[in-house]
């Protein structure tokens, strides 16, 4: 395809290409590359393995140039080879501009960038309405409409690749009521209109300012909500309710000047959207994270967890038991990671423990460095009856591990090493260590060593940020 690529260009310019670089894809099995001419004009390649997706990407392309929607032109394709040639927007994402502008702002949200979100979300009716009337839905990929069985996917998109790789307790029956009853509320609302499915941070670019539109060719017909709300709860974008609220104002706005709008009926449905899309970029992180071992994913998973308590707070749109139970957990969980780090500077500990039983945890700083106990050549207090339904957070459990010998002899070595890696990684400037803990059951031993550990290192490394995570503590039969 590389070859077929590299043709196209020549029969386009009549040329060979000085240089070809590659071109960063943010979670997709497409890949791009940057084509620089000997006079210094550049085009874009793109090479997509799967020809239903490149033909709606080439026909909605198509389509939305002829209407005047900022979108690339394409260039030249090779339909056979699946390889295309489209116009040069830049580097620069709006998630970049954002990244570096928060940056000089002291993690806040920029002042700056309020006018190219709002100049964003004034677009996004266009796509929504006039592009509605000019794209083929018979091309969609994979799916014409968003329609009950796309929203299915989505859900057990979240359920297979979120809560059961991240071993998160669920209960199966009660979970499909309640996607079956979110799926009938979301279709009460008017889903006759494009919907460009990935509309987020990364998939727009700025050109001058300007707002350019990439990556929607998985768009199909559906609801107006389910686009604003991708913008605005976009996980690492980490935009402030009242941002959010603002924004949305200025969609609405937009959105009149194209089409009557109900907005009461509007609003009634939006956080249901929400809510739908937060699951399904869940679904993303954990395939993505958990599954293919691409950490930088996992790393948007506390900012979701955040925009979750928020809708906590303000309460689920419809009666959901099962769903604001997972919710919780995941809160439980996550909520604290990600913009605790940043904020306090220096190095953070995260110390965990966990059963064997279902697997290792996972380091989701992004960091991928540490160390992992194992503890199951201890004796295990949960062999007797009198302990089988306490943890190691209890003083009997711990005053039991703390008479055995080899409990002695193995803290001795955890603390040696743990103190010899924190002054390392302290002078050395790294920001994250993970320290794993595992057992059986991940109750008794690995429990005990955990808060053992994060109390020496409280009290010795007083600079340094400890958080401890007991994976398993959802499974533990009795009090904790």
């Amino acid at each position: 395809m590389y070859a077929r690529l590299l043709r196209l260009f020549r029969e386009l310019h009549g040329v060979e290409p000085t240089e070809v670089r590659p071109v960063a894809a943010h979670g997709s099995a497409r890949s791009y590359h940057r084509l620089e001419a000997p006079d210094g004009r550049t085009v874009v390649g793109g090479v997509g393995p799967e020809p239903d997706e490149n033909r709606a990407f080439w026909a909605y392309t198509r389509a939305f140039r002829g209407i005047g929607l900022p979108v690339p032109e394409l260039l030249a394709v090779d339909e056979e080879a699946g390889v295309w040639l489209m116009e040069d927007l830049g580097d620069t994402t709006l998630f970049d501009a954002l990244d570096v502008e928060r940056g000089g702002s002291g993690g806040a949200f920029p002042e700056s960038m309020l006018e190219p979100y709002r100049r964003v979300v004034q677009a996004l009716p266009r796509f929504q309405i006039e592009g509605h009337r000019v794209v083929d839905y018979d091309l969609a990929y994979p799916r014409a409409a968003f329609d009950r069985q796309s929203i299915l996917w989505d859900l057990n998109y979240f359920k297979y690749h979120f809560l059961k790789l991240a071993h998160l307790p669920f209960r199966e029956a009660p979970l499909e009521r309640d996607f079956d009853r979110l799926i009938d509320f979301l279709l009460e609302a008017d889903t006759d209109h494009f919907l460009y499915r990935d509309f987020q941070s990364r998939n727009v670019m700025l050109r001058d300012g300007q707002p350019w539109f990439i990556d929607y060719q998985g768009g199909r017909r559906g609801a107006l909500q389910y686009d604003v709300a991708s913008i605005l709860y976009d996980a690492k974008a980490d935009i402030p309710e009242a941002v959010r609220s603002d924004l949305l104002e200025h969609y609405l706005e937009a959105l009149q000047r194209h089409t009557a709008v109900d907005r009461d009926r509007f609003l009634r449905y939006y956080p249901g959207y929400v809510l739908v899309r937060i699951l399904q970029a869940l679904g993303a992180y954990g395939y993505r994270g958990f599954f293919e071992q691409k950490s930088r994913f996992l790393q948007s998973v506390p900012y979701a967890a955040r925009n979750i308590a928020g809708i906590l707070d303000r309460g689920l749109p419809l009666e959901l038991p099962e769903v604001e139970a997972v919710f919780e957990r995941i809160v439980e969980r996550w909520s604290t990671e990600g913009s605790g780090d940043s904020a306090a500077g220096g190095l953070q500990l995260k110390i965990t423990s966990f059963s064997y039983k279902r697997g290792y945890p996972d380091d989701r700083s992004g960091h991928g460095g540490g160390f992992v106990f194992d503890c199951r050549a201890i004796p295990n207090p949960g062999r007797e009856a009198r302990y089988r339904d306490h943890t190691g957070l209890q003083s009997d459990v711990a005053d039991f591990i703390q008479e055995l010998p080899e409990a002695r002899s193995f803290w001795e070595h955890v603390r040696g090493l743990a103190d010899a890696q924190v002054d390392r990684y302290r002078d050395r400037g790294f920001t994250h260590l993970s320290i794993s803990f595992g057992c059986t059951g991940g109750q008794h031993r690995s429990v005990f060593f955990a808060e053992r550990l994060a109390a020496h290192l409280r009290e010795h490394h007083s600079d340094v940020g400890v958080t401890v995570e007991h994976r398993e503590r959802p499974y533990w039969p009795g009090p904790s």
